[in-house]
């Protein structure tokens, strides 16, 4: 059975948008999603399911979001094979691998154009590192993320994509539990 990771854009953000883990895997649960597991309180989760249309399964997700918590939140799901190929076609180096929580991927619900790569990185005020694979954008923050002009609202402004963005840390904490999951 196919083991999927959720990633939900913009809850538990300054107050809004209020989603308790348990409540999360609870829903998860009434859409018929197996063994559903979170972690931190961002909407992070790894489930089982025997669906095998991401697109259905985005839209069942947050819709279930709209009936069950009154508002909407973007989902952004990656099967565990492609989750677990970020970990090794990264561009970050063995020095910015020192710092990782400067190291965030941002998963994106398509795969942007080179064109509009280069218009983000031209028009970036910033000294971020950006590097584009797939339906992944990797960016090292060399000033941290919390002074970068480079959100995710730039980001999804510039390719036209929605977007969430986790650090390293987190994903390989998501790494982890996805193990844990696997048969």
């Amino acid at each position: 059975m196919p083991v999927i990771i959720s990633l939900l854009r913009g809850i538990n953000v300054g107050g809004r948008k209020k989603i308790k883990m348990a409540e999360l895997r609870g829903l998860y649960s009434l859409l018929g999603l197996r063994d559903p597991r979170t972690i931190l309180q961002s909407g992070n989760a790894i489930f089982k399911t025997d669906e095998t249309d991401l697109a259905l399964l985005q839209a069942r997700i947050e819709g279930g979001i709209r009936d069950q918590f009154g508002f909407d939140a973007r989902v952004i799901l990656r099967g565990a094979a492609d989750f677990r190929a970020i970990f090794d076609r990264h561009p970050f180096t063995e020095e910015q691998g020192s710092e990782p929580k400067k190291m965030i991927v941002v998963f994106l619900t398509g795969c942007p154009s080179l064109a509009e790569v280069e218009q983000l990185r031209a028009s970036n005020p910033g000294r971020e590192f950006i590097q584009a694979d797939g339906s992944e954008l990797f960016v090292f923050y060399a000033d941290g993320q919390a002074r970068s002009k480079l959100d995710n609202n730039r980001i999804e402004r510039a390719l036209g994509l929605a977007s969430t963005a986790r650090n390293w840390n987190t994903c390989q904490r998501l790494l982890k539990l996805l193990e844990k999951t696997e048969p």
